[in-house]
């Protein structure tokens, strides 16, 4: 039987506490600025949110009940790992979003603008920021927010379609709907702002909390600049043979990767042992292994 170390324990209950802040963090963004000044964006949280202003049927059982059918699918085609957390971020949805529209409801069954009348631009705004932190610490965690992510995973598994496309479509017509249905361009223009500000977001702190720096760098000293490297970072280099065409002559190229925060402190390194060294910087996304994020399927 294989063993679980603790190691692997603490990363998924580190996990599970990240969706738990990044679910409260969205539904905080909907039920207290997206839901009262009847603002939508795309999804199908979006598409719940209209079905929600026409009919008053709680959004947060309309989430539960159209995921926990995708969840069947999303079981039998992508697995127990990738469904348990997503279960889980639905879940803690919609048990977030009925606790903020409760909170937010007054005596006349609305809910309460905390901004005050006329602030549907504030509300849209900060509601968008909101939706994209909480989405983006799930995502950082491994997890789903459900809906469209589900369909979209099972169709990549067989088809090799642009889903991102197929997905931005979807967003698109759920926002214009609002038009045949409430005859209301406001609710068409503060959703397509509230779906770029989320993105926007949501791609910034996706991609931040993923940048690391690759240094390619070509030296005469590479064993100081190597030793420099290994003991006064956590990072190790790899050295590899080199010849200038020109020249002919022989040189050695060291790779390394490293945190963003960690650059100016590796060129400082190389422009105190070698200045006259060639480097090479670029950034690089999604680094996995010693030192930096664990591999997670």
């Amino acid at each position: 039987m294989p063993t679980i170390s603790y190691h692997r324990i603490w990363e998924f209950v580190v996990d599970f506490l990240a969706i738990n802040l990044g679910m409260a963090v969205y539904s905080l963004g909907w039920a207290a600025f997206l839901l009262p000044y009847h603002i939508t964006t795309g999804g199908m949280a979006g598409m719940f949110a209209i079905v929600y202003y026409v009919t008053g049927f709680p959004m947060s059982y309309a989430i539960l009940i159209a995921n926990g059918i995708l969840l069947v699918f999303a079981l039998w085609q992508l697995g127990w790992k990738f469904t348990i957390k997503t279960a889980y971020a639905v879940l803690a949805l919609s048990a977030y979003l009925q606790l903020g529209q409760d909170m937010m409801t007054v005596d006349d069954g609305t809910l309460m603008q905390l901004l005050g009348e006329g602030q549907d631009s504030m509300a849209c705004v900060l509601g968008a920021v909101l939706n994209g932190l909480g989405i983006g610490i799930v995502f950082l965690s491994g997890g789903s927010t459900g809906g469209w992510d589900v369909i979209a995973a099972i169709i990549n598994k067989y088809r090799n379609v642009s889903l991102g496309r197929v997905l931005l479509y979807l967003d698109f017509l759920v926002i214009a709907s609002c038009w045949p249905i409430f005859h209301d361009w406001r609710m068409v223009v503060f959703g397509y702002v509230t779906l770029a500000i989320y993105t926007y977001v949501l791609d910034m702190l996706v991609n931040s909390a993923r940048q690391d720096v690759q240094f390619i760098i070509f030296t005469n000293k590479p064993d100081e600049i190597s030793q420099r490297i290994i003991t006064e970072t956590c990072h190790s280099v790899t050295s590899m043979n080199g010849e200038g065409y020109y020249s002919r002559q022989s040189i050695k190229v060291l790779i390394t990767i490293v945190h963003k925060r960690e650059s100016v402190t590796i060129l400082r390194m190389i422009k105190e042992t070698d200045p006259d060294a060639f480097v090479s910087q670029s950034r690089a996304e999604g680094v996995y292994g010693n030192g930096f994020k664990a591999i997670k399927a």
